[in-house]
């Protein structure tokens, strides 16, 4: 919104995914994006020599297929690639092979998005800039396939388009279709962004928009903005937002907004005018004539379904029932499958340990102290020494009162550090829980000794000087006292 008039957002996104394969899209090169050696993986088939031909990668389509069972779009019956004619210094053709008329994947749906196609086609390779002015081209990424994926308009909030990205690249990690990491350029996304004045509040449709022919049954979109060049989550919301704030300013003006391809700034957070935005027609789309077209009839595209794996909402589910556990546990657990899977062998071995399984308390010190102790250190859940099971034991021991909430937390890092079961590492170091009365007895006298206006303040009411006296023989104990113990010594020894 800017000034005193307010508009819709309407915003439509494209995803280009690397898919995951172990050669790239028509030829027999390495798929191979940590390839840092420039134009080691080519060869005269993706660096577009005279006379050679394409041969589709078969794993490159089954994935894409996958992914559209596994967003319920409609596989199609035929398919073909076309030619997508543009010229740029790291397209070697002078075209990329893609799709256009008949994509293998048309609609479904992720978080109330509708999908409007799935297509493959291959990339393109990548320009290395030189402080010098000179421009280096590296082609190992050319021919790499890629799925694009296209949503409808149906995005009205940054917000909104975040959330969407963020459950696309789970659901392509859970496939294994793509690692998507979009900081090594696996996921890009751009945005296609427009305003219109809201209606409700009788602005005029008119101004600054397109195809107005008088009244319609659906609202006339404005004029469309592409966004390029993001690369982040962050990038995502920074551009919807700063293109909502220029369009609006420039309709406050009475000014047009230009059709046109802009690309975000990373570094001044703002979007800037690249080109006008072409149509179709302008890349002269025809049959692609080295490739034969697919006919998919004879796919079981019921036992593709079966054979899916859990995908994020319904691991969501059943963490929620399975386990009990709260939102924020849940999606911090499955954002990420090592995480999950982690987690799930814990719970498995804990249930074997404990009686009234503790799926909360292993939740607790799993999604705090243990991935603190991971944040701390640097490491990956796959790289954690500690294995599920001896996770689990230390869970069964803060269970059963074998360790205070204080040792706990001391003990755990000691695990990370050694990766070894909880208990050896008690017994190497003499760590117990102290819950003999008549030796916590002793140290409780020491204490209200020591503290003569704590312990008045108690007798007086204040709730907060137990808990200091209790601290008190915690840091006497070297947190081997159990809290229980002690608080009901305190209680019968100040009446």
């Amino acid at each position: 919104m800017t000034g005193d008039r307010k508009y819709i957002l309407t915003v439509g996104l494209e995803v280009h995914a690397n898919v995951k394969t172990r050669t790239k899209m028509f030829c027999g090169c390495l798929n191979d994006l940590d390839e840092r050696e420039p134009n080691k993986n080519t060869c005269p088939i993706c660096l577009a020599h005279p006379g050679v031909l394409p041969t589709m990668n078969e794993e490159a389509v089954r994935k894409v297929i996958q992914f559209g069972c596994a967003v319920h779009g409609v596989i199609a019956k035929d398919s073909w690639f076309d030619r997508k004619s543009y010229f740029y210094p790291d397209l070697p053709k002078g075209y990329q092979i893609s799709q256009y008329d008949h994509p293998l994947v048309e609609g479904g749906e992720i978080r109330g998005v509708r999908l409007t196609r799935v297509h493959l086609e291959e990339d393109a390779g990548r320009l290395q800039h030189s402080d010098d002015g000179s421009t280096l081209v590296d082609f190992n990424r050319a021919g790499v396939p890629l799925m694009e994926l296209v949503t409808e308009p149906d995005i009205t909030t940054a917000d909104q388009a975040v959330a969407f990205a963020q459950e696309l690249q789970l659901i392509l990690k859970y496939l294994d279709v793509s690692d998507a990491d979009m900081e090594k350029g696996q996921m890009r996304v751009e945005a296609n962004i427009s305003i219109r004045p809201d209606e409700s509040l009788g602005l005029d449709q008119s101004e600054g928009l397109v195809g107005r022919t008088g009244l319609q049954s659906k609202p006339v979109l404005g004029v469309k903005v592409e966004v390029k060049n993001i690369n982040s989550f962050k990038a995502v919301a920074g551009a919807i937002e700063y293109e909502v704030k220029r369009q609006s300013k420039l309709l406050d003006e009475g000014k047009p907004v230009v059709q046109e391809t802009r690309g975000w700034n990373d570094v001044k957070n703002i979007t800037e005018s690249q080109r006008s935005k072409e149509s179709a027609h302008d890349y002269r789309y025809f049959p692609e004539p080295d490739l034969p077209p697919l006919d998919l009839r004879s796919l079981d595209l019921e036992d593709i379904k079966r054979h899916l794996p859990e995908l994020p909402d319904a691991k969501r589910e059943r963490f929620a029932t399975q386990f009990g556990l709260n939102v924020s546990q849940i999606e911090w657990l499955v954002g990420d499958k090592s995480v999950a899977a982690y987690f799930e062998a814990a719970a498995s071995e804990l249930k074997e340990r404990v009686p009234g399984v503790a799926y909360q308390t292993l939740a607790n010190y799993f999604t705090s102290d243990l991935r603190g102790l991971l944040k701390t250190a640097g490491i990956h859940i796959t790289e954690v020494k500690v294995p599920p099971e001896h996770f689990a034991h230390f869970i069964a021991l803060v269970e059963d009162g074998t360790l205070s909430s204080r040792l706990a937390k001391d003990l755990l890092a000691q695990m990370v550090a050694t990766g070894e079961d909880p208990e050896t590492l008690m017994q190497k170091s003499g760590v117990k829980v102290m819950s003999d009365t008549s030796e916590l007895g002793a140290v409780v006298d020491a204490i209200i000794a020591a503290n003569p206006k704590v312990v008045e303040d108690y007798r007086k009411g204040k709730g907060n000087a137990l808990q200091f006296l209790i601290g008190q023989g915690m840091a006497r104990t070297k947190g081997q006292a159990d809290p229980a113990v002690l608080q009901k010594i305190f209680a019968e020894k100040l009446g």
